[in-house]
């Protein structure tokens, strides 16, 4: 069990309530031919904050709404009457209308290996198999729309968080303390993994499924305990940072906290600088 502690960032409470600023004025395409999941998934991103959510139940109808809106996601099923959302995806893809460089989110019950990698060619940013929470859906989202603004920027830009200089691509993670010579962090190369998705969401949440599709990845399939392993590893990190950072004081570890049930956070220490 993740002993970490709770993230109060504000008095507003958690993490996700930050989310609703990225979300604002952002349009979202959704095809899902389940009235009752369509219902479900509009009212809960609309209520995170996104301006408008359409909703079409066949491809045809997404193809015809992506050739004249420009949305900022696009959330897919694949089994669709009529054109299924990985040809409808390709086809979009393939056009040159404004939502066809728009992040795309498979959203199935087609959850299979050979399946999701189908859909990742096909066009998908992300792949997620039904059932799927609200949390993990929202994190996911967040992360698409991140990556978005990023590509305007260097990659393997340095990341800062306060006193800490992350550099992807030197793959290091330095504490620089006013005063102080800087020194490097000793990190496993999936500690460093690890502490790099966090660091790159800047105080927001990312959910454990997502932290363990990208750092386990000599993993081929998610194990029934992997919660528990990503717990295990996730404490051990907390205390080898608390071990190489004593300087920033009791107040600030553990640096990685929970977030609701499922997701974690690395602190924003530039919050208030």
């Amino acid at each position: 069990m993740d002993s970490g502690q709770d993230f109060r960032p504000d008095a507003e409470g958690d993490p996700f309530s930050a989310l609703s600023a990225m979300f604002a004025g952002r349009r979202v395409l959704l095809l899902e031919d389940d009235p009752a999941l369509s219902e479900h998934v509009a009212e809960r991103l609309l209520k995170a904050g996104f301006a408008g959510v359409d909703r079409v139940d066949r491809g045809e109808a997404a193809l015809e709404a992506a050739a004249a809106t420009a949305y900022d996601v696009l959330i897919l099923d694949r089994l669709t009457a009529g054109l299924d959302g990985l040809e409808t995806l390709k086809r979009l893809r393939g056009a040159s209308g404004p939502s066809s460089d728009a992040p795309a989110l498979m959203l199935t019950a087609l959850g299979g290996e050979r399946q999701k990698v189908e859909g990742l060619l096909g066009g998908a940013d992300d792949y997620l198999s039904k059932p799927v929470g609200d949390e993990e859906l929202l994190a996911r989202i967040a992360a698409q729309l991140r990556r978005t603004v990023r590509h305007a920027k260097p990659t393997g830009a340095d990341i800062l968080n306060g006193p800490f200089r992350l550099s992807p691509g030197a793959r290091t993670l330095k504490l620089e303390m006013p005063g102080q010579a800087p020194h490097l962090i000793d990190l496993s190369p999936l500690e460093f993994a690890i502490v790099c998705e966090l660091m790159s969401a800047r105080g927001q949440p990312v959910t454990k499924q997502m932290l363990w599709d990208r750092c386990w990845v000599e993993w081929n399939f998610l194990p029934d305990n992997f919660v528990n392993i990503i717990d295990a590893r996730i404490s051990a990190l907390r205390r080898r940072l608390k071990e190489q950072a004593p300087e920033l004081g009791e107040d600030l570890h553990p640096l990685i906290v929970s977030a609701r049930s499922q997701s974690l956070v690395f602190r924003d220490l530039d919050i208030g600088r």
